[in-house]
């Protein structure tokens, strides 16, 4: 499972892993928590291998953008992402590459969703500022496009702002 604010790609599509959940296969089914006695989670799958057919873990992500060639867009790609196309967690390098430009950010602020959009874009800024030589600078720089971009929402900016270190 990607950490919430992740970067991921799917072909040419980039997004934000904007949720995440563990639930039952069966819709209804609540799953109970096994495991009281265990010293760690490896050794509860271990001792109820059935869980591993029982239990289904989905994330949800938000589009921040798309590739084009050598270019990087920051906005909805031209078509959706295929069905059955493979989810990969975005490396530094290319975390890096894609948040040279803050153009995502109008995106995940405007984007209503079930994770609070102030956590989420925290989150995010967080995870790419890992993949940042001097994350400060990054952060900084994130927070004078917040700025700008929320200039008439003082009370979020400073939300997000309180979030980021």
């Amino acid at each position: 499972m990607p950490p919430l604010g992740s970067l991921v790609r799917t072909g040419d599509i980039y997004a934000v892993v904007a949720r995440a959940t563990t639930a039952s296969i069966e819709p209804g089914r609540k799953p109970i928590a096994r495991g009281k006695d265990e010293e760690n989670e490896a050794a509860i799958y271990t001792e109820n291998p059935q869980l591993a057919k029982l239990l289904r873990s989905e994330f949800g992500a938000v589009v921040v953008g798309h590739k084009d060639g050598d270019k990087i867009y920051h906005y909805l790609p031209p078509s959706p992402a295929r069905i059955h196309a493979f989810v990969y967690l975005c490396q530094p390098d290319e975390v890096k590459n894609f948040s040279k430009s803050f153009g995502f950010l109008n995106i995940l602020i405007n984007t209503r969703l079930e994770t609070p959009n102030d956590e989420l874009i925290a989150a995010t800024l967080r995870q790419m500022s890992r993949a940042h030589e001097d994350s400060r600078r990054f952060l900084v720089a994130a927070g004078k496009e917040l700025a700008a971009l929320l200039s008439q929402d003082f009370t979020q900016l400073k939300s997000i702002l309180g979030r980021l270190l």
